[in-house]
């Protein structure tokens, strides 16, 4: 593995950090007390292609690496947190599904609007009965006697960008008793009729995205609309989960990258008894850990990246990067809260958003317990 980055990531990773730092730091509080990104910054999003990263270039979008991805999910998470989750269900859960079972017409007719950002995508997985344990989903498709399609009922929560998206990738089952054998997946588009959002959820952090019920009722759709053949849906939903756990790492890392700046700012300019608190070596440990385990992180992300692009199966990489990057990342921001003390306890303080945003890291996509078991599974493989 060349620990140096291919030239053109390197550049395109450049060309999102100057984006990061000239339109979406300037606006990260006021996403955060307005509960929205504004318009003008999406279409900025879309002009760079950001929907599109890795979707497929005959399709329309960048056909982007994943170690590129990894980078540009560091980059725009070095803001606010939010930036980065609303494009990457376009570059990850909202597409994948379509990109790696659709047929080709399914792709003709959607990608390249996901890739442009006119259309969102997002994944319909989770119910009330249905979190890490995935294969326990109860929203049902039944065949339509004498038909060619499927009739969906259940409901799902928690979606993320599901009161603005235009597609879900639906996980339902055709037989409960099968449980993973069962799960089927299914493109559903918003204004299918039987579709209704439900209410936004409100959260501890990440106030700038939005989470919130979905609800099919006599939701009618074609055969034409699964994904991949019924039953295939738990391995589908297990390839595009490996695919946003290491999106998501790399969004740790990122967040921890700006931390450890504000950190090693505050604590050569703020003085107390005379002198930095930089010079004090309780400072400087809490410095010192939260820089070796970003380094760490960093290098677990791209490992992970760089085997995914050479073709590899990289379910324990994956769960490995997803695991320790999202820890280490609540880690640093705990250590930031302490280093600017009082200040970081305070609204405002990119200690305290980070603080809250991060949180969530270590439960979605998979919590940090079932990463130690997908883990634990990988290496006691015989």
């Amino acid at each position: 593995m060349d620990l140096n980055l291919p030239e053109d990531v390197r550049m395109f990773g450049e060309t999102i950090r100057r984006f990061v730092t000239r339109e979406l730091d300037p606006i990260a509080d006021e996403v955060e007390e307005s509960g929205q990104i504004p318009d003008s910054v999406v279409q900025s999003m879309r002009d760079l292609g950001l929907f599109g990263l890795v979707i497929p270039e005959d399709h329309g979008g960048l056909g982007l690496s994943s170690l590129g991805l990894c980078v540009v999910m560091e980059e725009l998470s070095r803001a606010n947190l939010c930036f980065r989750i609303l494009i990457t269900t376009n570059n990850g859960i909202g597409s994948l599904g379509l990109v790696y079972a659709g047929s080709a017409e399914q792709k003709r007719r959607h990608l390249p609007a996901l890739a442009s950002g006119e259309k969102i995508g997002c994944f319909a997985l989770t119910e009330p009965e249905a979190g890490s344990d995935a294969a326990s989903v109860r929203t049902t498709a039944t065949r339509e006697n004498g038909g060619d399609g499927y009739v969906l009922n259940g409901s799902k929560i928690w979606i993320t960008n599901a009161d603005r998206a235009d597609y879900f990738t639906v996980m339902a089952t055709v037989d409960r008793s099968r449980r993973s054998k069962g799960l089927t997946a299914f493109w559903v588009e918003r204004d299918t009729p039987g579709v209704t959002i439900g209410r936004i959820e409100p959260k501890m952090g990440l106030h700038g995205t939005h989470v919130a019920e979905v609800i099919l009722e006599e939701c009618r759709v074609p055969a034409e609309a699964r994904l991949g053949a019924e039953g295939e849906g738990f391995g589908l939903a297990m390839r595009v989960l490996d695919h946003g756990r290491l999106s998501i790492a790399a969004s740790a890392v990122g967040a921890a990258g700006r931390l450890l700046e504000a950190m090693i700012e505050h604590a050569t300019s703020r003085v107390q008894f005379g002198k930095p608190i930089a010079a004090n070596q309780a400072i400087q440990w809490m410095i010192a850990d939260s820089a070796t385990e970003l380094e760490a992180a960093r290098g677990l992300v791209r490992m992970a990246a760089w085997r995914k692009d050479q073709g590899e199966r990289v379910t324990r990489e994956c769960s490995m990067a997803k695991l320790y990057c999202t820890e280490m990342a609540c880690r640093v921001a705990d250590r930031a809260v302490q280093v600017f003390g009082g200040m970081g306890y305070m609204r405002g303080n990119i200690a305290e958003r980070y603080y809250r945003d991060l949180r969530v890291y270590r439960l979605y996509e998979g919590t940090s317990e079932i990463q130690r078991l997908v883990i634990a599974r990988q290496v006691l493989k015989p």
